[in-house]
């Protein structure tokens, strides 16, 4: 990234502050790399990187008025909005709903099926699941009763792999406060 001067700094900032979209293109043009850059660093994921970016300039077009040259250079400004908001982003509970999710998708976790040798009759469990509400009990007959994986219950009960996931875990959690 080339270093804008000062005068062409400011007229950049002036032509925002008039609504030039132009203005942001050119500012999309000079500064995205090394933002794209940092943002990276920070989250770790290009495509985050690239979707917090691209929310962060539309923060930096909205909230431009909110820019004070004096306090230091947009570049820096630009840097500090972007960052922020990423670190929202990540500290957000559906973006670590959607990393674990992922995560456990990668290792291949939906398509494991229940152990053979474990049998839940053994426990009581059966039992207790007829306490869950349906969907949940649905969902945990299907994986611990039947041996279907948590794909085939998805396509089974017409509904995304996160939802059962979902279902299950509220499902477990049920049965764990039940067991107490």
């Amino acid at each position: 990234m080339l270093s804008l001067t000062p005068a062409a700094e400011a007229r950049l900032v002036h032509r925002l502050l008039a609504r030039d979209a132009r203005a942001m293109r050119g500012v999309y043009d000079h500064y995205a790399p090394a933002l794209l850059a940092a943002l990276h660093r920070l989250v770790g994921d290009p495509q985050l990187a690239q979707d917090v970016l691209q929310d962060g300039l539309l923060k930096a077009w909205l909230h431009i008025a909110g820019y004070d040259p004096a306090r230091g250079r947009l570049y820096t400004w630009l840097v500090r909005l972007c960052a922020n908001h990423a670190l929202d982003v990540v500290r957000s509970p559906r973006h670590r709903f959607h990393r674990d999710a992922h995560a456990l998708e990668a290792a291949g976790a939906q398509q494991a099926a229940a152990p053979v040798a474990f049998n839940p009759d053994h426990l009581d469990v059966r039992a207790w699941t007829q306490r869950l509400r349906p969907r949940q009990r649905e969902v945990l007959e299907l994986f611990y009763f039947q041996g279907f994986t948590q794909t085939e219950i998805a396509a089974r009960v017409g509904v995304p792999v996160a939802t059962v996931k979902t279902r299950a875990r509220a499902g477990l959690r049920a049965l764990a406060r039940y067991a107490r």
